[in-house]
């Protein structure tokens, strides 16, 4: 096992651009903690940086940016949905490291107007391209791929060197900025004389949820790690998991290996379907903004936020147990399409007139 410190000099070795504030806050959620019975702590990875609309892939593009400035690259290529946290970002975080963003966007929404992260992706002057989405999401999505790998030869036969960031920077290189995050948490409940017993997330493409695997490979300990699937996953997903972390391991070069034993997917809160509300996780939005002020989305910690009360409710987390929440951002989703917020939107302002 490694220490905190022996950890972060593995990592140390990879080149990095400095994106996001960190470390990002650790607090109590006291009204929530009282409420629950348990032990309720929120770690802010939607305070990352770089700009008000924050979130995990901050981390992972510190990595993935750092590699495409060493190899002296001109523009980034990324994939998302429409609403895509991880597009937003990258072309945020690009600008800030003077590289072309170009984005290749799913439609699964029938998008009409720029709302939410489309707008903002649109403010940044990404090069965006919505792929329609008629015959399903898989099919749109190798379509979007081929139109990347296009648009990047023709860059290069230009003379402009491209970097290809896959979907949600779900790489080994991506993964390592979550070992990252699963240090600087460990360090954070150092401090505050805490071990949680559990710590929850939402978990999508999954190079989030493989670092901080691979973290708990490099330091050990009791704290379960519970993901929330924010989209139907296949039986081969644990094991991709697993894979990837072992991957970044690799990477830095750390003698240690990540098994399917050290995360549970609760596959529970996901349905309909990805960018798609259900009535659980409105609610658990709503709880969160009426007991602590603070805002989650629904397509990803509102799902996530849903699971964990359930454990929590049901028992499987027993009362006094100390929890960390994982807030990876997203909030911007709260101001996007209809279909993606569902009975959020609901409120008429004219039944509100005096």
């Amino acid at each position: 096992m490694y220490t905190v410190k022996e950890a972060l000099a593995l990592l140390g070795c990879l080149p990095r651009q400095s994106l996001g504030f960190y470390p990002t806050p650790l607090h109590r959620l006291d009204r929530l903690s009282d409420k629950l019975g348990v032990n309720l702590f929120i770690k802010r990875d939607d305070f990352s940086g770089i700009s008000l609309f924050g979130g995990n892939k901050v981390r992972k593009l510190e990595y993935l940016l750092g590699q495409a400035k060493a190899e002296g690259c001109h523009s980034v290529i990324t994939f998302g949905a429409t609403q895509s946290n991880h597009a937003m970002q990258t072309a945020a975080a690009a600008r800030r490291c003077g590289l072309e963003p170009i984005l290749y966007l799913v439609d699964l929404v029938d998008t009409r107007e720029a709302r939410a992260n489309l707008l903002l992706d649109s403010l940044y002057g990404a090069e965006i391209h919505i792929v329609p989405a008629p015959d399903g999401e898989e099919a749109a999505e190798a379509r979007a791929r081929q139109l990347a790998d296009a648009r990047q030869r023709q860059l290069e036969k230009e003379g402009r060197r491209v970097a290809l960031i896959p979907m949600g920077g779900a790489s080994p290189l991506g993964t390592a900025g979550f070992i990252g995050g699963w240090l600087e948490l460990s360090d954070q409940c150092l401090q505050l004389d805490t071990t949680p017993d559990y710590v929850f997330q939402a978990t999508g493409t999954g190079s989030t949820l493989a670092g901080m695997v691979a973290g708990k490979a490099m330091t050990g300990g009791q704290t379960q790690l519970v993901a929330v699937q924010v989209s139907p996953k296949d039986e081969g997903y644990a094991a991709r998991i697993t894979r990837l972390a072992n991957e970044a391991l690799a990477l830095i070069g750390a003698r240690a290996a990540a098994t399917e034993q050290l995360f549970t997917l609760d596959a529970d809160h996901w349905a309909p379907g990805y960018e798609q509300p259900n009535e659980q996780s409105n609610e658990a939005i709503r709880l969160l903004a009426r007991t602590e002020g603070l805002l989650a989305d629904p397509v990803y910690t509102g799902k996530a936020l849903a699971g964990m009360l359930s454990w929590i409710e049901s028992g499987r987390v027993s009362q006094g147990s100390t929890v960390v929440f994982l807030h990876t951002g997203g909030a911007t989703a709260l101001f996007s399409e209809g279909q993606i917020i569902g009975s959020l939107g609901s409120f008429d302002p004219q039944e509100a007139m005096e």
